[in-house]
Protein backbone atom coordinates (compact mmCIF):
# COMPACT_ATOMS: atom_id res chain seq x y z
CA UNK A 1 0.00 0.00 0.00
CA UNK A 2 1.29 3.44 -1.19
CA UNK A 3 2.13 5.83 1.89
CA UNK A 4 0.45 8.64 0.30
CA UNK A 5 -2.84 10.11 1.46
CA UNK A 6 -5.40 9.79 -1.16
CA UNK A 7 -8.97 11.14 -1.18
CA UNK A 8 -10.48 8.27 -0.57
CA UNK A 9 -8.30 7.89 2.73
CA UNK A 10 -9.31 11.22 4.46
CA UNK A 11 -12.25 10.05 5.70
CA UNK A 12 -10.43 7.31 7.34
CA UNK A 13 -7.69 9.82 8.76
CA UNK A 14 -10.56 11.54 10.23
CA UNK A 15 -11.89 8.42 12.08
CA UNK A 16 -8.34 7.45 12.97
CA UNK A 17 -7.74 10.90 14.88
CA UNK A 18 -11.10 9.53 17.21
CA UNK A 19 -12.73 12.74 16.84
CA UNK A 20 -15.24 11.65 19.16
CA UNK A 21 -12.75 11.97 22.12
CA UNK A 22 -11.27 15.06 21.36
CA UNK A 23 -13.85 16.28 24.29
CA UNK A 24 -10.52 15.76 26.24
CA UNK A 25 -8.75 18.50 24.35
CA UNK A 26 -11.98 20.69 24.39
CA UNK A 27 -13.04 20.23 27.96
CA UNK A 28 -9.74 22.04 29.90
CA UNK A 29 -10.02 25.02 27.49
CA UNK A 30 -13.47 24.99 28.18
CA UNK A 31 -12.89 25.48 32.04
CA UNK A 32 -10.01 27.43 31.89
CA UNK A 33 -11.45 30.37 29.26
CA UNK A 34 -14.76 30.07 31.66
CA UNK A 35 -13.06 30.56 35.16
CA UNK A 36 -11.14 33.46 33.18
CA UNK A 37 -14.58 34.92 32.02
CA UNK A 38 -15.76 34.49 35.92
CA UNK A 39 -12.53 36.21 37.35
CA UNK A 40 -11.89 39.55 34.76
CA UNK A 41 -15.72 39.82 33.34
CA UNK A 42 -15.02 39.80 29.60
CA UNK A 43 -14.50 37.07 26.89
CA UNK A 44 -11.85 37.50 24.08
CA UNK A 45 -13.28 34.56 21.49
CA UNK A 46 -10.66 34.98 18.95
CA UNK A 47 -7.75 33.76 21.55
CA UNK A 48 -10.52 31.08 22.65
CA UNK A 49 -11.62 29.98 19.30
CA UNK A 50 -7.52 29.53 18.18
CA UNK A 51 -6.84 27.73 21.17
CA UNK A 52 -9.23 25.70 20.96
CA UNK A 53 -8.44 24.78 17.24
CA UNK A 54 -4.83 24.30 18.62
CA UNK A 55 -5.75 21.91 21.09
CA UNK A 56 -8.11 19.81 19.03
CA UNK A 57 -5.42 19.89 16.45
CA UNK A 58 -2.75 18.37 18.76
CA UNK A 59 -5.01 16.24 20.34
CA UNK A 60 -5.42 14.55 17.29
CA UNK A 61 -2.00 14.38 16.16
CA UNK A 62 -0.93 12.68 19.21
CA UNK A 63 -3.84 10.42 18.74
CA UNK A 64 -2.41 9.40 15.36
CA UNK A 65 1.03 9.20 16.22
CA UNK A 66 0.14 7.07 19.21
CA UNK A 67 -1.55 4.96 16.77
CA UNK A 68 1.66 4.94 14.56
CA UNK A 69 4.13 3.54 17.30
CA UNK A 70 2.01 1.45 19.16
CA UNK A 71 1.88 -0.48 16.05
CA UNK A 72 5.56 -0.25 15.82
CA UNK A 73 6.20 -1.58 19.38
CA UNK A 74 3.85 -4.32 18.95
CA UNK A 75 1.58 -3.01 21.83
CA UNK A 76 -1.52 -2.91 19.51
CA UNK A 77 -1.11 -6.16 17.38
CA UNK A 78 -0.46 -7.55 20.90
CA UNK A 79 -3.78 -6.44 21.77
CA UNK A 80 -6.34 -8.78 21.64
CA UNK A 81 -9.30 -7.28 23.68
CA UNK A 82 -9.78 -3.78 22.27
CA UNK A 83 -12.61 -2.01 23.25
CA UNK A 84 -14.18 1.41 21.89
CA UNK A 85 -12.20 2.90 24.71
CA UNK A 86 -8.66 1.25 24.35
CA UNK A 87 -6.53 -0.18 22.14
CA UNK A 88 -5.98 1.95 19.66
CA UNK A 89 -8.51 2.93 16.55
CA UNK A 90 -7.01 -0.35 14.62
CA UNK A 91 -6.90 1.07 11.18
CA UNK A 92 -3.55 -0.30 10.79
CA UNK A 93 -4.10 -3.58 11.98
CA UNK A 94 -7.07 -3.79 9.90
CA UNK A 95 -5.65 -2.71 6.68
CA UNK A 96 -7.13 0.45 6.45
CA UNK A 97 -4.35 2.60 6.29
CA UNK A 98 -0.74 2.19 5.86
CA UNK A 99 1.52 3.35 9.19
CA UNK A 100 3.56 5.93 6.69
CA UNK A 101 0.07 7.85 6.34
CA UNK A 102 -0.79 7.61 9.70
CA UNK A 103 2.61 8.85 10.67
CA UNK A 104 2.14 11.89 7.97
CA UNK A 105 -1.52 12.97 8.94
CA UNK A 106 0.26 12.66 12.84
CA UNK A 107 2.84 15.25 11.24
CA UNK A 108 0.16 17.04 9.22
CA UNK A 109 -1.97 17.95 12.67
CA UNK A 110 0.71 18.48 14.43
CA UNK A 111 2.50 21.50 12.09
CA UNK A 112 -1.47 22.71 12.04
CA UNK A 113 -1.75 22.85 15.69
CA UNK A 114 1.34 24.60 16.13
CA UNK A 115 0.67 26.96 13.34
CA UNK A 116 -1.97 28.02 15.37
CA UNK A 117 0.23 28.34 18.21
CA UNK A 118 2.20 30.72 16.71
CA UNK A 119 -0.84 32.68 16.06
CA UNK A 120 -1.67 33.19 19.62
CA UNK A 121 2.09 33.79 20.41
CA UNK A 122 2.54 36.42 18.43
CA UNK A 123 -1.18 37.58 19.50
CA UNK A 124 0.02 37.76 23.15
CA UNK A 125 3.63 38.20 22.66
CA UNK A 126 3.83 35.68 25.93
CA UNK A 127 6.63 33.64 26.73
CA UNK A 128 4.10 31.58 29.28
CA UNK A 129 2.10 30.59 26.51
CA UNK A 130 5.10 29.45 24.37
CA UNK A 131 6.40 27.33 27.19
CA UNK A 132 3.04 25.76 27.59
CA UNK A 133 2.73 25.35 23.73
CA UNK A 134 6.31 23.44 23.86
CA UNK A 135 5.15 21.48 26.66
CA UNK A 136 1.35 20.24 25.22
CA UNK A 137 2.87 18.98 21.50
CA UNK A 138 6.47 17.21 23.04
CA UNK A 139 4.42 15.68 25.31
CA UNK A 140 2.01 14.23 23.32
CA UNK A 141 4.11 13.33 20.03
CA UNK A 142 6.67 11.41 22.42
CA UNK A 143 3.99 9.96 24.76
CA UNK A 144 4.59 6.85 22.53
CA UNK A 145 7.29 8.22 19.83
CA UNK A 146 11.14 7.24 20.79
CA UNK A 147 13.47 7.52 22.53
CA UNK A 148 11.12 9.11 25.65
CA UNK A 149 8.06 6.80 24.79
CA UNK A 150 6.84 8.75 28.25
CA UNK A 151 3.35 6.18 28.36
CA UNK A 152 5.77 3.74 28.91
CA UNK A 153 7.80 4.36 31.75
CA UNK A 154 4.99 4.46 34.53
CA UNK A 155 4.19 8.37 34.32
CA UNK A 156 2.20 8.33 31.27
CA UNK A 157 -1.14 8.61 33.64
CA UNK A 158 0.44 11.78 35.17
CA UNK A 159 1.90 13.56 32.00
CA UNK A 160 -1.56 13.07 30.10
CA UNK A 161 -2.91 14.92 33.34
CA UNK A 162 -0.71 17.47 33.07
CA UNK A 163 -1.49 17.92 29.19
CA UNK A 164 -4.92 18.01 29.38
CA UNK A 165 -6.09 18.79 32.44
CA UNK A 166 -4.07 21.17 34.39
CA UNK A 167 -1.79 22.99 31.77
CA UNK A 168 -4.55 23.64 29.22
CA UNK A 169 -6.88 24.89 32.31
CA UNK A 170 -4.14 27.31 33.63
CA UNK A 171 -3.33 28.55 29.58
CA UNK A 172 -6.44 29.30 28.58
CA UNK A 173 -7.08 30.94 32.20
CA UNK A 174 -4.38 33.02 30.65
CA UNK A 175 -5.02 34.09 27.65
CA UNK A 176 -8.44 35.34 28.89
CA UNK A 177 -7.11 37.34 32.29
CA UNK A 178 -3.44 37.99 31.39
CA UNK A 179 -3.01 36.77 34.76
CA UNK A 180 -0.11 34.50 36.41
CA UNK A 181 -1.81 33.32 40.36
CA UNK A 182 -3.28 30.54 41.65
CA UNK A 183 -6.49 30.75 40.44
CA UNK A 184 -6.40 27.78 38.17
CA UNK A 185 -4.79 25.58 40.08
CA UNK A 186 -7.61 23.71 41.54
CA UNK A 187 -10.12 23.27 39.09
CA UNK A 188 -7.06 22.41 36.94
CA UNK A 189 -6.47 19.32 39.26
CA UNK A 190 -10.02 18.44 38.73
CA UNK A 191 -10.01 18.61 35.45
CA UNK A 192 -6.84 16.71 35.24
CA UNK A 193 -7.76 13.78 37.71
CA UNK A 194 -10.97 13.39 35.39
CA UNK A 195 -9.01 12.49 32.27
CA UNK A 196 -6.44 10.78 34.49
CA UNK A 197 -9.67 9.06 35.19
CA UNK A 198 -10.08 7.98 31.76
CA UNK A 199 -6.55 6.82 30.93
CA UNK A 200 -6.16 4.71 33.82
CA UNK A 201 -9.37 3.25 33.20
CA UNK A 202 -8.77 1.91 30.00
CA UNK A 203 -5.12 0.39 30.53
CA UNK A 204 -6.98 -2.50 32.19
CA UNK A 205 -8.72 -3.80 28.69
CA UNK A 206 -5.23 -3.33 27.93
CA UNK A 207 -3.31 -5.19 30.68
CA UNK A 208 -2.32 -8.24 29.08
CA UNK A 209 -0.86 -6.34 25.86
CA UNK A 210 0.72 -3.70 27.38
CA UNK A 211 2.33 -5.87 30.02
CA UNK A 212 3.71 -8.43 26.77
CA UNK A 213 5.32 -5.53 25.27
CA UNK A 214 6.76 -3.89 28.54
CA UNK A 215 4.64 -0.99 28.73
CA UNK A 216 4.93 -0.24 32.07
CA UNK A 217 1.32 1.25 32.59
CA UNK A 218 0.36 2.17 36.39
CA UNK A 219 -1.83 -0.74 35.86
CA UNK A 220 0.86 -2.73 34.87
CA UNK A 221 2.83 -1.67 38.06
CA UNK A 222 0.24 -2.12 40.66
CA UNK A 223 -2.01 -4.93 39.32
CA UNK A 224 -6.18 -4.87 39.05
CA UNK A 225 -6.97 -4.64 42.87
CA UNK A 226 -4.48 -2.05 44.13
CA UNK A 227 -5.51 -0.19 40.72
CA UNK A 228 -8.94 -0.53 41.40
CA UNK A 229 -8.36 1.37 44.42
CA UNK A 230 -6.25 4.31 42.80
CA UNK A 231 -8.78 4.79 40.56
CA UNK A 232 -11.70 5.25 43.42
CA UNK A 233 -9.59 7.47 45.52
CA UNK A 234 -8.46 9.81 42.65
CA UNK A 235 -12.06 10.18 42.05
CA UNK A 236 -13.27 10.96 45.28
CA UNK A 237 -10.01 13.28 45.56
CA UNK A 238 -11.90 15.56 42.40
CA UNK A 239 -14.53 15.86 44.99
CA UNK A 240 -12.32 16.77 47.83
CA UNK A 241 -10.35 19.38 45.77
CA UNK A 242 -13.68 20.75 44.59
CA UNK A 243 -15.03 21.44 47.85
CA UNK A 244 -11.54 23.13 48.61
CA UNK A 245 -12.17 25.49 45.78
CA UNK A 246 -15.39 26.25 46.68
CA UNK A 247 -14.26 27.39 50.05
CA UNK A 248 -10.92 28.89 49.64
CA UNK A 249 -12.46 31.01 46.15
CA UNK A 250 -15.87 33.01 45.72
CA UNK A 251 -15.26 32.31 41.95
CA UNK A 252 -15.82 28.80 42.38
CA UNK A 253 -18.75 28.72 44.48
CA UNK A 254 -21.04 27.36 41.61
CA UNK A 255 -18.69 25.45 39.57
CA UNK A 256 -17.66 23.49 42.85
CA UNK A 257 -21.32 23.21 43.90
CA UNK A 258 -22.64 21.89 39.97
CA UNK A 259 -19.51 19.50 40.09
CA UNK A 260 -20.82 17.99 43.51
CA UNK A 261 -24.12 17.30 42.17
CA UNK A 262 -22.67 14.77 40.03
CA UNK A 263 -22.02 13.40 43.10
CA UNK A 264 -24.56 10.29 41.99
CA UNK A 265 -22.35 9.30 38.11
CA UNK A 266 -19.00 9.13 40.55
CA UNK A 267 -21.03 6.47 43.18
CA UNK A 268 -22.01 4.52 39.90
CA UNK A 269 -18.66 4.92 38.10
CA UNK A 270 -17.14 3.55 41.42
CA UNK A 271 -19.68 0.69 41.58
CA UNK A 272 -18.12 0.04 37.86
CA UNK A 273 -15.05 -0.43 38.96
CA UNK A 274 -14.73 -3.65 40.30
CA UNK A 275 -12.54 -6.57 39.76
CA UNK A 276 -15.50 -8.94 38.10
CA UNK A 277 -15.79 -5.84 35.86
CA UNK A 278 -12.50 -4.60 35.04
CA UNK A 279 -10.90 -8.34 33.95
CA UNK A 280 -14.13 -9.49 31.81
CA UNK A 281 -12.84 -9.33 28.06
CA UNK A 282 -14.96 -7.23 26.31
CA UNK A 283 -16.41 -5.91 28.92
CA UNK A 284 -15.46 -1.80 29.09
CA UNK A 285 -18.70 -0.49 31.49
CA UNK A 286 -16.37 0.87 33.78
CA UNK A 287 -14.58 2.94 30.45
CA UNK A 288 -17.94 3.86 29.42
CA UNK A 289 -19.12 5.72 32.86
CA UNK A 290 -15.49 7.33 33.40
CA UNK A 291 -15.83 8.85 29.63
CA UNK A 292 -19.28 10.29 30.52
CA UNK A 293 -17.88 11.30 33.98
CA UNK A 294 -15.45 13.30 32.40
CA UNK A 295 -17.50 14.81 30.46
CA UNK A 296 -20.21 15.69 32.55
CA UNK A 297 -17.88 16.98 35.45
CA UNK A 298 -16.19 19.34 32.96
CA UNK A 299 -19.21 20.84 31.83
CA UNK A 300 -20.65 21.39 35.46
CA UNK A 301 -17.33 23.47 35.87
CA UNK A 302 -17.78 25.18 32.98
CA UNK A 303 -21.59 25.78 33.63
CA UNK A 304 -20.68 27.15 37.06
CA UNK A 305 -17.83 29.54 35.76
CA UNK A 306 -20.16 31.14 33.61
CA UNK A 307 -22.86 31.59 36.06
CA UNK A 308 -20.92 33.35 38.26
CA UNK A 309 -19.65 35.89 35.38
CA UNK A 310 -23.41 36.26 34.52
CA UNK A 311 -24.19 37.22 38.45
CA UNK A 312 -21.42 39.74 38.44
CA UNK A 313 -21.22 41.54 35.44
CA UNK A 314 -18.18 43.93 34.90
CA UNK A 315 -18.68 47.54 35.88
Amino acid sequence: MKPEIKKSNLIQLFHASRPKFLVAGVAPVLVGSCLGYATVGSFNWPLFILAMLAIMAIHSSANLSNDYFDHLSGNDWANDNPTPFSGGSRYIQKGILSPKAMLLAALVALAFGSALGVVIILLTQSVFILILGILGMFGGFFYTAPPLKLGYRYIGEIIIALLFGLLPVYGSYYLQTGLIDAVPLLPGCVVGILIFLVIFINEFPDLKADAAVDKRTLVVHFGVPASAWIYRSALIASFLIAAAAMLIYSSMFFAGLLYLITLPLAVLAIKSANKKDLTTPGQYRASRITVLFHAVGSLALTLGFIITALRNPPL
